[in-house]
């Protein structure tokens, strides 16, 4: 044995993968869940965030879909990508909690905060008005664009994990976050010029 080794025995075990981790819970060991949503819970959370704009509606949602993974944890395959498996249930729920909505309130409306008492500086407040009007913008595209953009920008799914995810290609992955990217530019550009209300 050389060193390299004995170094390598020496130091802790490599923390198990997501997918390792979900084989465990559907094995039945279900306390195993406890670590994949300490690693999820937030990229989920924000993922429903910016598709609905609700922070209630996206805590609860990210609630439904761990019920969901423990629900159907005998359906997980080995061979799954872990990531790609949550986000299908991630969608699915987000389906069902459009289903029950019967009305909508903007991002903006939702974004909005109380006033502050200080004035932000010169380079605090412009980022604050192009995050506002980026949140105005993806806020007016339709549902699956936002999506698209949503888990290729924020939650940094790769184009084929998207492709697997929605049952598409990768080109037409790419074409889809193209267009969705030219539509949020266009509509962030008429905000700025204040061309839309």
């Amino acid at each position: 044995m050389n060193a390299g080794n004995s170094e390598r025995e020496k130091t802790e075990p490599m923390s198990p993968t997501d997918n390792e981790l979900m084989e465990d819970v559907r094995d039945g060991r279900v306390e195993r869940l406890a670590v994949l949503f300490e690693r999820y819970q937030i990229p989920l959370y924000n993922f429903f965030l910016r598709l609905t704009g609700n922070r209630a509606a996206s805590e609860d949602l990210v609630q439904e879909v761990f019920m969901r993974v423990l629900k159907y944890r005998a359906g997980y395959l080995s061979e799954s990508r872990f990531n790609v498996w949550l986000f299908q249930i991630a969608r699915n729920a987000h389906v069902d909690h459009l289903r029950k909505q019967k009305g909508t309130v903007p991002l903006d409306d939702l974004f909005a905060e109380a006033p502050s008492r200080e004035l932000p500086t010169g380079a605090a407040y412009e980022a604050d008005r192009e995050a506002e009007l980026v949140r105005r913008a993806l806020d007016r595209l339709p549902v699956q664009k936002r999506e698209i953009l949503v888990l290729f920008r924020f939650q940094n799914l790769k184009l084929r994990e998207i492709a697997e995810l929605m049952g598409i290609q990768v080109g037409t992955v790419k074409a889809q976050v193209h267009r969705a990217l030219k539509d949020l530019s266009r509509i962030y550009l008429d905000l700025q010029k204040g061309n839309v209300s």
